[in-house]
């Protein structure tokens, strides 16, 4: 997969890819978690993640389609493109010395994915040798991993990082947050802050659950401020 960096026009900021204490979930509270209810915060609507319908239209947001970036100062943003089909499949931003990965999916209108998804990462993760563990965080139930990943010298060795997720109106967008967040207080809180400015246009066209609401390169990148970057 490559990426596509994104240049801001001249009248943005330049856009470049746990304090709210998180609180370790019990084994006993994960079980008795209905898999198909919704998880998100009882002020999702208010404070994000938004829907296209509760965004604010004044402010001066970066048009990717399904998603939605509010520009902010030393915010770098990438577009993860999929070799072969060059279908943009994610966002990446680097943010006060973190990364955020975002993703958004379709889902039923009245329940949610993300306990099921969960499960299915932790799983994943576990397959592959990595570390997992469930915690509750300002966004509710998320998983802090040690992913198997090389290193640029090629020793093996995890990755940590943060997956949260927040169901929506018919639709999931969800993260993934490494670098400086994962144990820096005031990085947690900016990423934090940063996912929560996303906003989702998930659209009225019908889409089976789990299908990727489309992304697409905004026109001032596709005209020529999109330079590929490195895989």
């Amino acid at each position: 997969m490559s990426d596509k960096d994104i240049v801001p026009g001249d009248d943005q900021p330049d856009i470049e890819q746990a304090d709210s204490e998180l609180v370790e979930a019990t084994d006993a509270a994960a079980s008795d978690v209905d898999r198909d209810a919704k998880s998100a915060p009882a002020d999702r609507a208010t404070e994000g993640p938004f829907d296209a319908t509760e965004a604010n239209p004044a402010r001066p947001y970066v048009d990717l389609g399904g998603l939605k970036i509010l520009p902010r100062e030393g915010l770098h943003l990438r577009l993860e493109v999929e070799e072969g089909t060059n279908r943009v499949v994610a966002v990446g931003l680097d943010y006060a010395g973190s990364t955020l990965q975002v993703q958004a999916f379709a889902a039923p209108r009245s329940t949610g994915l993300w306990h099921e998804i969960r499960e299915q990462i932790e799983d994943q993760i576990l397959k592959q040798g990595g570390q997992s563990t469930t915690q509750v965080g300002v966004f509710g139930p998320e998983l802090v991993a040690g992913v198997p990943a090389t290193a640029p010298d090629g020793t093996q060795g995890l990755r940590i990082a943060r997956f949260v997720g927040v169901d929506g109106p018919r639709w999931l967008l969800r993260g993934v947050i490494a670098g400086d967040a994962i144990t820096n207080p005031a990085a947690q809180t900016a990423l934090e802050d940063l996912f929560r400015s996303v906003v989702v246009v998930r659209g009225s066209q019908p889409m089976p659950p789990r299908d990727l609401i489309p992304l697409t390169i905004p026109k001032t990148a596709a005209s020529g401020g999109a330079a590929p970057a490195a895989s």
